[in-house]
Formats: structure tokens, C-alpha cells, sequence
């Protein structure tokens, strides 16, 4: 049947509305697809969000526990310890997921970093060895944090040890850090912060002085003009060391506040005894 051409070109017009665009294809196309993704994995999506979930909780509980038993026992509190745990938590958890949420076998896992272990092991022995060298510092109470001590010429407070490396800050602010391996085959000294934060002025006293009124003259100086970067509980001492040719010999003793560098107490106590007319000038000056 032949139709008028106004008619027919209507009816066309109306099919090629009816008609979707390739947008709305490929669009309607990505819809069913990520649908039919969580229809069928619905369970397995759950089981790995359900699991990784209890995961971070159980390693924030652990790590909470793990802290006040290490308090407990008298044992340095670590990063090393907190990060071994969290290691194992999140291990136990892939282990869990593997095979329902991804069809691997832990076993097959497990075999083949058993066959690419000595690979491994060779590639991150110096890892390994910091690891090791971590726990012998550790658990043969070395070091822990808090203690003063002097490694290679530096001396600092032991911040952190952790899975890798220690972490040691110098009075300057300057911070250390030294491979646990290289720590355990290095000597350390170990320092009493009263010692570490010690500063040694030396001076020469003239001849004939009374030494009690000198030393109390040199402590006022020092307590007055220094006060701010002197460790109060710490008072300022004189010590005489010997004779000299010009009177006898002696060093102010003074001790820094946390945080001050020690030439920065020095420069200042050497400043607060210039002026006492009991010390002798003629051994600075060599004549």
C-alpha cells in the first residue's frame, strides 16, 4: 500500500525516535554489567569488607593490649613489636579471603614463597638482618628508648627502634638514624643524661685566693646570668683540677636544659666568669 509521502516520512520520524543511540547502549551495557558483578559476588564483597573490617579493629585491640603488656613486663616500648603484629593480623586476614572471595588456595600461596623464599631472603638479607639485629637489641636490653647514649661520635637520646633502624636525636635537634645491624656491631656508650648534658668550663684561679669564696663567687655568676639554659635541678659546681705556673687550675661544671646546645651554654658561662677579678688572664693570653 502505497501512503501519502507527508504520512510516511511522520512515521518514520517516529521510528527513529523509538530508536536508543549508541550513548544510551553502551550506557544501559555498563549498568547490566556492574549489576550482574554484585549480584553474583554479592557474598564474596561482604565477606572481604566484613573481614577487612575486623582486621583493623582486632590489630588497633592487639596493638592497645600489646603496649600495656610490654609496659608490664618491663619492656621497651617499640615500634618493632606493633608493627610485627600488625604484619601477622593482616596476613591471618589475606589468609582468610583467598580462597572464598578470590579461588587461591593459601596452600599454593604458601608453596610458591616457599620456592621463592631463598631468592627472597638473598634479595632482603640486610632487611632481615635489621630485623634480627632489632631483637637482639631489644630483648638483650642494649638500648631502648630514653637512653643517652653515643654512637660513632654522636650522642643523642634513642627515640625509636623500629622493624628497620634506630632512631637516635642529638641535643641539637639533628636526628640520627643508624641501621639496627650496623648497631649491633658497633660500640655504644651508654651515658647518664646528667653526663650527656654536662658542659666543662676551664679556668685559672690567682695565687693566694680562698677557694671556698671563689667557688661560691663563680656559681652566683653562673646561676644568675645563665639560669634560663641551666638545668635547675642541677646546680652549677667548681672543681679545682691542679697548679699552674700563674695559680690553680679549675673547671665550672654546668648542666644544659633539654633542648640547648651545650657550646650555647658554654658560650654563656664563659661569658658569665670573664669579669671575676680572682681568675688569672695571664694564661689566656700566654704571658
Amino acid at each position: 500500500m502505497n501512503l501519502p509521502l507527508p504520512f510516511a516520512t511522520a512515521m518514520l520520524a517516529d521510528d527513529a525516535d523509538d530508536v536508543p543511540t549508541l550513548t544510551e547502549v553502551a550506557h544501559t551495557d555498563v549498568l547490566g554489567i556492574v549489576g550482574d558483578f554484585f549480584r553474583d559476588n554479592l557474598g564474596k564483597i561482604i565477606w572481604l569488607v566484613v573481614v577487612a573490617v575486623c582486621a583493623a579493629l582486632l590489630a588497633k585491640v592487639l596493638t592497645k593490649v600489646l603496649r600495656k603488656a610490654l609496659a608490664k613486663a618491663a619492656i621497651p616500648n617499640v615500634s618493632l613489636f606493633v608493627n610485627i603484629m600488625r604484619v601477622l593480623v593482616w596476613t591471618l586476614a589475606a589468609t582468610l579471603v583467598l580462597k572464598p572471595v578470590f579461588g587461591i588456595s593459601p596452600t599454593t600461596v604458601f608453596t610458591a614463597l616457599g620456592i621463592g623464599g631463598l631468592a627472597l631472603s638473598l634479595g632482603l638479607k640486610d632487611s632481615i638482618a635489621n630485623v634480627i639485629s632489632g631483637f637482639e637489641l631489644m630483648f638483650g636490653k642494649v638500648v631502648k628508648p630514653g637512653d643517652v647514649v653515643t654512637i660513632s661520635g654522636v650522642t643523642g637520646v634513642v627515640e625509636d627502634i623500629s622493624w628497620r633502624q634506630t632512631i637516635v636525636r642529638a641535643r641539637g635537634g639533628n636526628v640520627v638514624i643508624v641501621p639496627n645491624s650496623v648497631l649491633s656491631t658497633t660500640a655504644i656508650q651508654k651515658l647518664n643524661p646528667s653526663n650527656e648534658a654536662l658542659v666543662k668550663v676551664p679556668f685559672t684561679a690567682k695565687s693566694g685566693v680562698d677557694t671556698h669564696e671563689l667557688s661560691h663567687e663563680l656559681t652566683g655568676l653562673v646561676e644568675s646570668h645563665c639560669k634560663d639554659i641551666l638545668n635547675a635541678e642541677l646546680p652549677p659546681l667548681v672543681k679545682f683540677s691542679g697548679l699552674t705556673p700563674y695559680g690553680m687550675s679549675g673547671e665550672v661544671f654546668a648542666y644544659a636544659k633539654d633542648g640547648v646546645a651545650l657550646s650555647s651554654v658554654a658560650d654563656a658561662v664563659t661569658r658569665a666568669i670573664s669579669n671575676c677579678d680572682e681568675l688569672e688572664q695571664r694564661a689566656a693570653t700566654g704571658e
